[in-house]
């Protein structure tokens, strides 16, 4: 081709590019505008947290409910400035307070028996729809880090090849608590190493290395590289989860504090129902606050590089957890039980424009209202079916039809285990092995006295016996289908006199 050949044809295609330029500008600026009007969405999930470790929750609780270890608590400035400036949920409930069930219902807004995740290391559903597939069919970068639980046995099991809907899930690994990370060419690992396997060793780790601080820094790589357009990130923090140990500075931090026994620890034997037997148990709280403290240190460097990088405003911020841990109450350790300690846990989010700076949700809410809730807020319309409530009213301060203060949770297995209805004040607590127990936690916060059997809570027990029931029926829970559940259910809705106690 001669140069006059070559010249000619690039004027033809300079005069096409000025034909078009116009209109190709106008569709990349419509384009830009659209992506700077959707929000991205951050989700930090924590693993076993006590929600009283939170100053923003010891505020919304008087003496020694908000110090249950004693006054010298750990202070977490930058996760209770999420609440400042946007919403806390005083009454929020995991699904099934342990972790692989709680992670199903967040991530779909199903309950357990529907994905089918109804204890830990079952494989969720290839059908199962994530608020981040929906989110990615809008256009959205989406990615995930740390603990996802989802995908089996596998230990550590890094980058599952089932992402549902998180595409950049290098860094997601499936179980463990694991203390040091390190980085690979395509993924990540393990580095700390026993006997050639990997460890749960947290000697040598630094703010690079210990596992927090890893997470943190993918989720800040990620959204460096994809802030110029709307982006969906979970990052999910294996602690403050056991083993209690974090590192240094951490480590020591708390160690001369002085802990005191939960106002449960020395409660009576007798009369408990088998959920709630004493086991062994401790109270010590020092490297549990310190991996509070590492958490929330890091919430604040997240929240300082989205102020830098002038996207702060633009970032929805939700922090919870999938279940807590009740470090002694009731003498007992970890989860997996209807008290408050196991079941209730931290929901804050931070949504500016749309939700007032402080407010407060008290109505009961639990994992599976997250998904319906969150997507129609951010103007995010789906037909994907979901078993939670959109509870976006309540977190925009506007009046809730037809709203009922009832959430359903329940224990882990497939066909039989406790059920229970909760209200911001009430709970009822039902099962196979033993009564109906239901507490009022306005006058019995310890969980200590159960007065199913007394005349004066007769329609509050109607109440959420009737909503369990429904729930049962409509959902074709297997919980609901022994007999004795099915008697106590029945008595409570329509039987009159004594409860013939069973």
């Amino acid at each position: 081709m001669t140069r006059s050949m070559i010249f000619s044809a690039m004027t033809c295609v300079c005069l096409a590019l000025s034909v078009l330029t116009p209109h190709v500008c106008a569709q990349r600026a419509a384009a830009k505008t659209a992506n700077q009007e959707k929000m991205n969405l951050i989700v930090i999930m924590t693993d076993e947290h006590n929600f009283r470790t939170l100053g923003c929750y010891r505020k919304t609780m008087e003496g020694r409910q908000a110090y249950m270890w004693g006054p010298d608590v750990v202070e977490t400035p930058h996760i209770d400035s999420i609440a400042e400036q946007g919403a806390l949920c005083s009454s929020f409930y995991a699904t099934t307070p342990v972790c692989s069930p709680s992670r199903a219902c967040l991530i779909s807004g199903l309950y357990p028996q529907k994905t089918p995740v109804v204890t830990n290391n079952i494989p969720l559903n290839d059908n199962v729809v994530s608020f981040a597939e929906i989110l990615g069919k809008q256009g959205y970068a989406t990615g995930f880090a740390g603990k996802w639980h989802l995908d089996g046995t596998a230990k550590p099991g890094w980058a599952p090849k089932r992402k549902f809907g998180f595409e950049d899930n290098r860094f997601m690994f499936n179980r463990g608590h694991w203390k040091k990370l390190a980085l690979t060419s395509t993924s990540a690992k393990v580095a700390a190493r026993k006997n050639g396997q990997p460890s749960y060793n947290v000697d040598g780790a630094d703010e690079q290395t210990f596992t927090t601080d890893f997470l943190m820094d993918r989720l800040i790589d990620f959204v460096d590289k994809n802030q110029s357009k709307p982006f969906c990130y979970m990052v999910s923090l294996p602690d403050p989860h056991g083993p209690d140990t974090v590192r240094e500075p951490y480590a020591s931090m708390y160690k001369d504090h002085n802990y005191l026994k939960p106002t449960t620890f020395d409660k009576p034997s007798e009369g408990l129902p088998a959920w709630g037997q004493k086991q062994k148990s401790g109270f010590g709280m020092a490297s549990y606050y310190g991996m509070v403290k590492c958490i929330d240190d890091n919430m604040g460097r997240l929240i300082q590089h989205l102020g830098k990088a002038g996207i702060l405003d633009r970032t929805i911020i939700v922090f919870t957890s999938d279940h807590g841990d009740l470090r002694g109450e009731h003498h007992r350790q970890n989860k997996g039980v209807p008290y408050e300690g196991s079941t209730r846990i931290p929901f804050l989010i931070r949504f500016p424009g749309k939700i007032k700076p402080g407010t407060q949700i008290d109505q009961a809410l639990s994992s599976i209202d997250f998904a319906p809730t969150i997507l129609p807020m951010m103007g995010i319309q789906t037909d994907q079916p979901f078993d939670g409530r959109n509870a976006s009213s309540l977190f925009q301060s506007q009046p809730a039809k037809d709203w009922k203060d009832i959430s359903i949770v329940r224990g882990t297995g497939e066909k039989q285990g406790w059920l229970m209805a909760v209200t911001d004040r009430y709970k009822l607590v039902v099962s196979a092995t033993d009564p109906p127990w239901l507490f009022d936690l306005e006058r019995d916060p310890d969980e200590v006295a159960n007065v199913f059997a007394h005349p004066g809570y007769r329609e509050i027990a109607r109440e959420l016996a009737t909503a369990l029931q429904q729930y049962g029926q409509q959902h074709q829970d297997p919980f609901i289908q022994p007999a004795k559940v099915n008697a106590d259910l029945t008595w409570a809705i329509a039987g009159s006199g004594e409860y013939p106690g069973r």
